[in-house]
């Protein structure tokens, strides 16, 4: 996995955005949950554990979805960490053009209700998520939590 990121001057030294690629296979979930943990406990970052819990929940889910859906079209994805004084934000971004919507839960199937499930964590939390489009025609799912439980 490839890493960039930092917090800028001036910040409390847990603040800042990082940004990791990965290829878009099964073993990358892990990683992805892995490291997002592990950069949180490195920057000393404020985070309640019920946040921590449901935002490695939603790393795991947006990073499933996209080996799962976008590997023929995106081989590598992105995976975003953006920290505030009072939130974090990650996102995950891929290069297929399907702009996927989080389906009611039709408990017929076995699968299918990963977005639904992102969508429940962020809105329990007091948090948001969206879909957004990138500039060279891929997709940005991101997913917004308070450091500490509403």
């Amino acid at each position: 996995m490839e890493t960039h990121g930092g917090a800028p001057a001036g910040q409390p030294s847990y603040e800042g955005v990082w940004r990791f690629t990965a290829a878009a296979v099964d073993v990358s979930v892990p990683q992805a949950r892995h490291a997002v943990r592990d950069l949180l406990v490195r920057q000393g970052v404020p985070v309640h554990q019920e946040i921590m819990d449901g935002l490695l929940l939603i790393v795991s889910e947006l990073v499933t979805n996209a080996v799962r859906h976008a590997a023929l079209l995106s081989p590598e994805i992105a995976v975003e960490v953006a920290i505030g004084p009072e939130w974090i934000r990650v996102s995950v971004e891929d290069n297929h053009p399907y702009r996927p919507k989080a389906l009611e839960a039709d408990w017929g199937q076995t699968g299918g209700r990963g977005l639904l499930l992102v969508r429940e964590i962020a809105q329990e939390a007091g948090g948001a998520c969206d879909v957004e489009h990138t500039a060279s025609g891929g997709k940005i799912i991101w997913a917004a939590l308070p450091l500490g439980p509403v």
